[in-house]
């Protein structure tokens, strides 16, 4: 089906229940991030209906992570970046102390770049390091990570720029759970037990490793 019913959208979606029957359902799974067409209509109110994203679209005016957005369905993904051509506005997908997807305007300079999770490693023929991000990526690259870790990457340069370790005194955020939403700096981390202990503004909260990402 080319549609979701409103009312079995994701919980991180920031857009009422109640409304008309069906949105659009987005080309990758919905619990990851929210439609283009969703935040260009819905969220930032830049376009009045489907028709106004689609000549937008069209026009090549839409940037998904400095990238032509061809389909309305696409999921922008957690930090990803929209920019809007015309306005020479830009946008960062985060998520609200509540769990819910945020879409934030940040500057043209910090629009370059985006961070990503390590979410598997594997050594190919030839010795080449291929890393699988948390946003579907596969990238070769010679920089030292590990699973768990996040990668600062260029978009202008295409490539990772910078590993970010998992370690204790890191600020991390927590994507998914019961905890979805909360930043905080690690404190502890038990490998063992696949778990770390974050310590937020409000409270110390225990979080699975694969739950969370470093930002800092």
């Amino acid at each position: 089906m080319s549609h979701l019913k409103r009312q079995k959208i994701p919980k991180s979606w920031p857009i009422p229940r109640k409304g008309t029957k069906y949105v659009v359902r987005p080309s990758l799974n919905p619990e990851k991030g929210v439609p283009i067409l969703i935040i260009l209509r819905d969220i930032l109110k830049i376009a009045q209906n489907r028709k106004e994203v689609k000549k937008a679209l069209n026009s090549k005016n839409i940037l998904l992570n400095n990238k032509i957005v061809k389909d309305e369905k696409i999921n922008a993904l957690l930090l990803d970046v929209i920019g809007v051509i015309p306005s020479k506005k830009y946008y960062k997908v985060e998520l609200s102390e509540n769990g819910k997807f945020a879409i934030n305007e940040i500057k043209e300079s910090e629009s370059k770049h985006k961070i990503s999770k390590i979410i598997n490693k594997r050594t190919l023929k030839g010795k080449k390091t291929q890393l699988n991000l948390s946003d579907g990526r596969n990238v070769l690259s010679k920089i030292i990570c590990e699973v768990n870790d996040s990668v600062l990457i260029n978009f202008d340069k295409n490539k990772i720029e910078k590993c970010i370790s998992m370690k204790e005194k890191s600020k991390a955020i927590v994507f998914s759970g019961k905890h979805s939403g909360k930043y905080g700096i690690i404190d502890k981390i038990n490998k063992e037990r696949k778990m770390a202990e974050l310590k937020t503004d409000k409270e110390i909260i225990n979080v699975l490793i694969k739950q969370i990402m470093v930002v800092e």
